[in-house]
């Protein structure tokens, strides 16, 4: 039984693929769009059948399948595969036990992870991780999560909680995270982050070529369109870049100093942007990180994109059954 299954319960949608967990390759997946408000026990049962569906159309039988992996965004309890708190989704799933719905319905084992926790161990697992025994990685997108591996270990802490990397302050009189601190990474490196603090050097007046690419519609201000100018060679757009990529290289440069990772993976859709990202975070890890053999530190992009999560979950159930992932 080398097929698992690896799904995903995303705000907007739900994602699940079966993987070859001897290669990490998707065999096949599929996704359909979450509609939470139609409760936990809808949403579920559709999850159900969308395994069910891929499972059928694979033409492989559902007892040769070694078990399902789901990733949620939120807080859940690891030993019972409940969800405790889900806040992307309508009512917050406060105490569903998903793990004892979908072993009712599909027959298969289940296992749990955040979803960050998931991208991480993927990564790890089968793309930019993989070979060595100790990474930090950094999903950047809508927020800054975060997971980390030592020891060849996913770190886990208290329910599943300890990873949460863009939440260590950086700023200590940032501005307020939606966490609840103030001067997170994420308030300073997130997608929004980057287009806010592009749209605010626009409304002060700085002159900028994205105001030419976003035809002056501030609607249409996206990190994407901020890259695109800072790769054209606008100074402005460069310095928003800079400012992103040195707040998280403080945060990586903790990372360094505290764990000692021998690798740091840069995964999501703000990761994208490359070097307008990593050569910000260089300068600093330079500059700030002296009890650690730096040179030794490898700093890469994600390489698994959306496929990341469902190949963590898969990899992850299946050492909870045994196999050496």
């Amino acid at each position: 039984m080398n097929v698992f299954v690896g799904c995903d319960i995303g705000g907007t949608n739900i994602q699940a693929g079966l993987v070859d967990i001897e290669t990490g390759s998707v065999l096949t997946s599929n996704s359909i769009s979450t509609l939470s408000r139609q409760g936990p026990e809808e949403v579920l049962k559709r999850m159900a059948k969308l395994i069910s569906d891929l499972i059928g159309d694979y033409r492989i039988d559902q007892k040769d399948i070694g078990g399902l992996g789901i990733s949620a965004p939120g807080v859940i309890d690891l030993e019972t595969n409940t969800t405790l708190f889900l806040p992307n989704l309508y009512t917050g799933w406060r105490n569903v036990p998903v793990g004892e719905r979908m072993k009712s319905y599909l027959g298969l084992d289940v296992a749990m992870l955040n979803d960050v926790r998931a991208i991480t161990f993927g990564e790890w697992a089968f793309g930019a991780g993989k070979g060595v025994d100790s990474m930090a990685c950094f999903a950047i997108g809508t927020g800054v999560g975060g997971g980390l591996v030592v020891n060849n270990q996913l770190v886990l802490g208290f329910g599943g909680t300890a990873g949460e990397l863009g939440h260590q302050t950086v700023d200590l009189n940032g501005p307020r995270c939606g966490c609840g601190n103030h001067g997170c990474i994420e308030v300073f490196a997130s997608g929004p982050a980057i287009a806010a603090e592009a749209g605010r050097g626009i409304r002060q007046g700085w002159s900028t070529l994205i105001m030419e690419l976003i035809e002056n519609d501030l609607n249409k201000l996206t990190p994407e369109v901020v890259a695109k100018a800072a790769n054209m060679g606008d100074e402005f757009a460069l310095e928003v870049w800079n400012r992103a990529g040195t707040y998280l290289g403080i945060g990586i440069a903790n990372i360094l100093t505290c764990v000692g990772v021998k690798r740091v993976v840069i995964g999501g859709g703000v990761g994208k942007a490359g070097d307008l990202l990593l050569n910000p975070i260089k300068k600093v890890l330079k500059e700030r990180v002296h009890l650690m053999p730096l040179e030794k530190v490898e700093l890469v992009l994600a390489k698994l994109g959306n496929d990341a999560g469902t190949i963590g979950m898969a990899a992850w159930i299946a050492r909870q059954q045994g196999f050496d992932i």
